[in-house]
C-alpha cells in the first residue's frame, strides 16, 4: 500500500511540474476565502473622489517595462480618463521587445483587453489577470506562448509582477469596473514612456518600427483621453478607425473612416514630437540599445532580490551605444537614477533623422557581470509552485529555439541589426529564498499626463 501512495504521489507531483513549465502557470489554487474580494483601499477610494470618479466607472491600464510602472487611469464623469495612480512595479523579465514564442520570458508590448473570463481569485500568484496575449497582432506574426498575468508575489517569468498589497489593490479596481458592466479593460503596455528622448535614444534599437506603431495608439490617447479603438490589420494596429469592409490582421486594410478632427490633432502632435526628436538628435543625443540580464524593477525596489533571477538584478542593464551603422561604439551601465527624471514632453520619431556622423573614440567602460544570469522556465516560480521544482529536484530549462530566418526579417520587432544580441540563460538556476518585499510603494496620486 505504501508502494502504491508513493507512486501515486509522484504522478501527481510529475503531473504538476508539466504543468507549471508554462511562463507564469496560474493554475487555480483554492486560498482563504475573501481574497478576491478584498474592498478597494481607503486611500484610493479617496484619490478617486478628488479625481471625480467612482469605483463603477471605466478603468483603463497603462505599463512601462524600462521605467518599470503600472498605472491606472479612471474615466472621470465627463468621459475622459485621468490618472488614478502610479505603482511601481516589483519585477518584470526579459527584455525591452516584444514576447514572441512560449519561454521567451518576455513581457509582452502592445494592446490588450481584459475581460471577467480573465480574472482569477484562486492564483498562484496571490491574485492575477490575464492580460490576453497573444492577441491577433501577436497572432498574425505567428507568435505563441501565454499565460501571462499582472501578478503578485514579485516574482516574473514573463508577467508583470507587483507586491500582494500591490496587486489586490489593482485587482479590486479591474473588478469593480467589470463587474459594473465595462466588458473589457484595455491594458496598453509599452517596452518606455513614448517621449521624445526615449525615442530619440532607441532610434536605431532593431525593434524601433515596431514601437512607432505603439506610439500611434499612445498618441491617441494622449491626444483624446479617451480610450482609442484598435484594430489589426496588414499586421500593424490601426487607432480610432472604422473599417468598411472585412478586417484580416495579415491581409492589406480596408478603406477606413476616421473622425478628421482626431487624426488632425494627432497629426500635429506628431508634427512638434518628430521636431522634438531631430532637435534632440541635432544636440548630440546618442543611439541606444539595452540591454537586461533579465528584465527589472522599479527603483524603490532597489536591493530587493526575487525568486525569478535573484542574481540578474544585481547590475544595471548595460547601455549599447550605437553609430549609425548600428555597431556598438560604447558599452556603459545605464544609470538607474536617471531613470526616475520623467521628461514632460511626449514624442515620436515617425521618421527622425538618423545619425550620421560617426561617433568620437569613447573609452569602454568595464561591466561586471552578474553572479549568476536568471533561471529557466521554474526559475521564477514561488510558493507551491517552487515546492514542486524543490521535491522533484528540478532545475532551469533551456530557451526556446531562436526564430526562423524568415520569420524574423518579416517581424518588425525582429529587425537585422549588429547590436549585441542578450545574454543567454543559464541551463540550471538555484533559486533562492524569498525575503519579506518592502512595505508597499505607490506614487499615490498623480495629474494626468
Amino acid at each position: 500500500m505504501n508502494s502504491i501512495i508513493r507512486r501515486g504521489t509522484a504522478v501527481g507531483l510529475a503531473a504538476a511540474a508539466c504543468a507549471l513549465l508554462a511562463a507564469c502557470d496560474d493554475s487555480n489554487l483554492a486560498q482563504g476565502p475573501g481574497r478576491s474580494q478584498q474592498p478597494i483601499s481607503a486611500a484610493t477610494l479617496a484619490e478617486m473622489t478628488k479625481l471625480d470618479t467612482t469605483p463603477s466607472s471605466p478603468t483603463l491600464i497603462r505599463t512601462y517595462k524600462k521605467e518599470a510602472e503600472l498605472e491606472i487611469w479612471k474615466m472621470k464623469s465627463d468621459g475622459q480618463y485621468a490618472l488614478l495612480k502610479t505603482y511601481p512595479m516589483c519585477r518584470w523579465s526579459g527584455q525591452l521587445g516584444p514576447k514572441k514564442r512560449e519561454g521567451d520570458m518576455q513581457v509582452p508590448e502592445g494592446f490588450y483587453s481584459i475581460g471577467p473570463g480573465q480574472m482569477n481569485p484562486n492564483s498562484h500568484y496571490y491574485l492575477s489577470f490575464n492580460v490576453g496575449y497573444p492577441n491577433a497582432y501577436d497572432r498574425s506574426y505567428g507568435r505563441n506562448g501565454g499565460n501571462v498575468m499582472v501578478h503578485g508575489v514579485c516574482s516574473s517569468a514573463g508577467c508583470f509582477s507587483m507586491t500582494d498589497d500591490q496587486v489586490a489593490d489593482i485587482y479590486a479596481i479591474v473588478r469593480e469596473s467589470l463587474s459594473s458592466g465595462q466588458r473589457e479593460i484595455q491594458l496598453q503596455s509599452y517596452p518606455f514612456r513614448m517621449t521624445a528622448a526615449n525615442m530619440a535614444k532607441f532610434r536605431l534599437d532593431p525593434n524601433i518600427a515596431f514601437w512607432k506603431n505603439l506610439k500611434e495608439g499612445a498618441d491617441h490617447f494622449e491626444v483624446t483621453k479617451t480610450e482609442p479603438s484598435v484594430l489589426v490589420c496588414g499586421k500593424r494596429y490601426v487607432f480610432d478607425a472604422t473599417a468598411k469592409g472585412e478586417v484580416s490582421a495579415s491581409e492589406p486594410c480596408p478603406a477606413l473612416q476616421r473622425d478628421d478632427s482626431v487624426e488632425t490633432a494627432v497629426a500635429e502632435k506628431e508634427s512638434k514630437d518628430e521636431a522634438k526628436v531631430a532637435q534632440l538628435v541635432a544636440s548630440g543625443v546618442k543611439p541606444i540599445r539595452l540591454v537586461y540580464a533579465d528584465g527589472g524593477q522599479n527603483p524603490v525596489f532597489a536591493g530587493y532580490k526575487d525568486t525569478s533571477g535573484p542574481d540578474s538584478l544585481a547590475n544595471p542593464p548595460q547601455e549599447i551605444v550605437l553609430s549609425d551603422g548600428a555597431k556598438p561604439a560604447v558599452v556603459k551601465v545605464a544609470d538607474a537614477d536617471a531613470e526616475k527624471k520623467r521628461p514632460a514632453s511626449v514624442a515620436s520619431a515617425a521618421s527622425a533623422p538618423v545619425e550620421t556622423e560617426a561617433s568620437a573614440p569613447v573609452a569602454v567602460a568595464a561591466i561586471p557581470a552578474p553572479a549568476k544570469p536568471s533561471g529557466g522556465m521554474l526559475g521564477g516560480l514561488t510558493g507551491g509552485a517552487k515546492n514542486v521544482q524543490r521535491w522533484l529536484h528540478l532545475g532551469g530549462a533551456q530557451p526556446a529555439a531562436p526564430l526562423p530566418l524568415a520569420e524574423a526579417a518579416a517581424d518588425p520587432g525582429q529587425s537585422p541589426s549588429a547590436a549585441p544580441l542578450p545574454p543567454r540563460r543559464a541551463k540550471d538556476q538555484h533559486v533562492a529564498s524569498l525575503p519579506a518585499p518592502p512595505e508597499r510603494p505607490d506614487s499615490g496620486p498623480a495629474s494626468a499626463q
